[in-house]
């Protein structure tokens, strides 16, 4: 009970309070138990207005960037996404909640295996898990409703853009390894259009259309 009241204050001051509208999304982050993705020594900041270390160098993000991320890809349940950095499983849990199909990538084995872990522990059965290099997409499964990487990257990855359906969207923070700007890139006619949102902070991605340097 404790927790679900800290997740519902949470949702009330840090997601809709800030412009959150998407019903869906608000549902979700109301049922998903964010500090079951959290060693147990961190519970008690789990529903905090900020990112939280996962291990392996890498975070969890804020619970509001969570919902603007996902809300600003407008999904529904009969949405295929692709996500890129399944971290903590968090994110993707959120994800699962909305759509009919979601497949994730992680390049750090250990960080897949805890993922997937859980989410088989909380009962999704819609989320296919890969290990791999993100920046080169899942082609065989393409293409995808909506793209969304949790890392930020110099550029739009060209593999990842040609996997996203005509009229889908992808959401990625584009800048540099320390400070990035979230953008919305619609594929219309084949094309990109980007919409730039606001300034974030996310780890780099790693692979070949992103930060080479591990």
């Amino acid at each position: 009970m404790e927790f679900e009241k800290k997740r519902r204050l949470m949702v009330e001051n840090q997601i809709v309070r800030r412009g959150v509208t998407d019903e869906r999304v608000i549902q979700a982050m109301l049922k998903v138990p964010r500090h079951l993705f959290l060693e147990e020594a961190v519970w008690e900041s789990a529903y905090g207005d900020f990112p939280l270390p996962i291990g392996e160098g890498q975070t969890i993000s804020q619970p509001y960037m969570v919902a603007v991320m996902t809300e600003k890809l407008e999904l529904d349940k009969d949405s295929c996404v692709l996500e890129i950095g399944t971290g903590s499983g968090y994110q993707t849990a959120i994800l699962a909640e909305i759509c009919g199909q979601v497949f994730t990538i992680e390049r750090i084995a250990a960080l897949e295996k805890r993922a997937r872990k859980k989410l088989e522990e909380l009962g999704y059965t819609n989320i296919a898990f890969k290990i791999g290099d993100g920046t080169l997409g899942w082609s065989g499964l393409a293409p995808y409703n909506g793209i969304l990487i949790t890392a930020g990257s110099p550029k739009v990855p060209e593999l990842l853009f040609s996997q996203l359906k005509e009229g889908g969207r992808m959401v990625i923070p584009i800048g540099n390894s320390f400070s990035q700007i979230l953008t919305v890139v619609r594929k219309k006619d084949g094309k990109k259009i980007e919409e730039p949102c606001f300034g974030c902070t996310f780890v780099p991605l790693i692979g070949r259309e992103g930060w080479e340097d591990a």
